[in-house]
């Protein structure tokens, strides 16, 4: 695996930003007061699953239909990873009704770079002068990553990402196809970002220090060229000419929610103050206060780049916290599928118990036009299936992973198991983690403790039992403060 431990959250140097792939939303929901257990307002994230459409958790009910300017205008067209802004109730339960459905590309055009680590699943993609970082949770549609990391300058591709606060972006879903398939759009573009070196005079101004010309643009809804300035944020769709993007319509962000809105939302954290009890999450100010819940995170844990998801009412501009979930992944685990509960939505993977979650996001390498519901997701899933999981670690009922994503694997052959996650026990012969017991057998478990993130290689011998096929891996950055259920 030779992963960077998932629990430390890398420090990002950030200065202002709002949702990328949600410019051309519009309004936020209904701001009807909620009643005991249900809420109504908006909720902003990306798709994990369908029947409906499965969006931070919930499984909202939609009519079928789709607002966007990129011409998507039905359910059918949706992918998973696409972020959405839906407007509606639901409930504690995890069941919605959607009275909106908004979807917007957050960067569409032709790739100009992308490097790609197939080990760690992680990588970066460069366009229209922006960069994009890719990892495990990236959805790819059209192309698999290795492909377009292969040949990146013959594809164009469509991407709804989270728009960070250094200006770059986080890839959530990439839709991919080779450059001359259509013969009328491949220099067609979009691109959202912060205005700067604004130019009245020749009509310029450049997004991460990549030229827009404007002199042929018009304002896209109630957005007037004349309130062009320097630091608002901006989406522009246009076509390429060289390294200029030549501006077709240009519209300014909205507002994602109304006063008095329910939300939900995901993202990362940027601009935290300890002091204030204050971040920003997709250009969201969020506060703190004394009924702010917190799960599988603690306050004392929260630092910029974490990814969240934040539930509250927004107040006069600020998203008032009820509850902040960590939704980083804390433990890894590559291994083979050895029986499924389908009635309660659990799997064992190489002596692992996995949970399922409304939350999991279940992805293949070669589905890329197999458009499926959860449940079919779930069915699909078969004993001797080779799958990558990512998911947060629980100690209760003997410790399970509690998955947030699921790739499988065409690793026909690989008997060979990597485990990263905290020690449970340690005996004389043997580590636990989790439910997983792992005879030592003759390898080193030299500096491990209880409650130390490690990672393991193991196999499953004739009889058996697991044991280890190398030395224990012990992380030097380890720390206590995890949250485990």
């Amino acid at each position: 695996m030779n992963r960077k431990p998932l629990a430390i959250a890398v420090k990002l140097a950030m200065t202002g930003a709002l949702v990328g792939t949600l410019a051309a939303c519009g309004g936020g929901g209904s701001g009807e007061v909620s009643t005991s257990g249900t809420s109504s307002g908006t909720s902003v994230g990306a798709v994990t699953g369908f029947g409906s459409v499965y969006v931070n958790g919930t499984r909202f009910e939609i009519n079928g239909s789709v607002s966007s300017d990129d011409g998507l205008e039905r359910e059918d067209q949706l992918e998973k990873g696409m972020i959405l802004k839906v407007a509606g109730d639901w409930d504690d339960r995890g069941e919605g009704r959607a009275d909106r459905v908004s979807y917007d590309d957050t960067l569409r055009g032709p790739i100009s770079g992308m490097s790609w680590d197939e080990v760690t699943r992680t990588g970066t993609l460069t366009m229209l002068g922006q960069t994009i970082s890719l990892d495990n949770k990236t959805v790819f549609r059209g192309a698999t990553p290795t492909t377009i990391a292969g040949n990146p300058q013959g594809y164009r591709v469509r991407v709804s990402a989270w728009r960070l606060e250094d200006g770059g972006f986080r890839a959530s879903f990439v839709g991919a196809r080779a450059i001359g398939l259509d013969f009328d759009d491949d220099n067609e573009v979009e691109i959202e970002g912060v205005v700067a070196n604004l130019d009245p005079s020749a009509e310029t101004f450049t997004i991460n220090g990549f030229l827009i010309n404007y002199t042929s643009a018009v304002g896209d809804d109630d957005f007037s060229l004349d309130d062009l300035a320097n630091g608002i944020v901006v989406e522009v769709e246009g076509y390429l000419n060289g390294n200029t993007i030549m501006a077709e319509e240009i519209d300014d962000e909205d507002d994602l929610f109304d006063d008095d809105d329910d939300v939900e939302i995901s993202g990362n954290v940027y601009d935290y103050d300890a002091a204030s009890r204050q971040f920003s999450v997709n250009g969201v100010r969020v506060q703190i206060n004394g009924g702010t819940e917190f799960d599988d995170l603690r306050e004392s844990s929260l630092v910029d780049g974490l990814f969240v998801k934040v539930e509250g009412e927004f107040r006069n501009g600020v998203l008032v916290a009820e509850e902040i979930e960590g939704r980083e992944s804390d433990a890894e685990l590559d291994g083979r599928i050895e029986s499924i509960d389908l009635s309660g939505e659990s799997l064992v993977v190489s002596g692992v118990r996995v949970q399922l979650t409304s939350n999991t996001l279940i992805d293949d390498d070669d589905d890329d036009d197999d458009r499926r519901s959860r449940v079919q997701d779930i069915q699909s899933l078969q004993v001797g299936d080779y799958l990558e999981i990512e998911g947060r670690q629980r100690s209760s009922d003997g410790g399970f992973l509690e998955a947030l994503s699921i790739e499988r694997e065409d690793d026909d052959d690989d008997d060979d198991f990597e485990l990263e996650a905290r020690v449970s026990a340690i005996g004389a012969d043997s580590i636990t983690i989790m439910n997983l017991e792992v005879l030592r057998n003759g390898y080193s478990l030299s500096g491990a403790r209880v409650g130390d993130e490690v990672e393991i290689e193991y196999r499953l011998t004739d009889g058996g039992q697991y044991e280890l096929t190398d030395d224990v891996d012990v992380d030097d950055d380890s720390d206590d403060d995890s949250d485990d259920d």
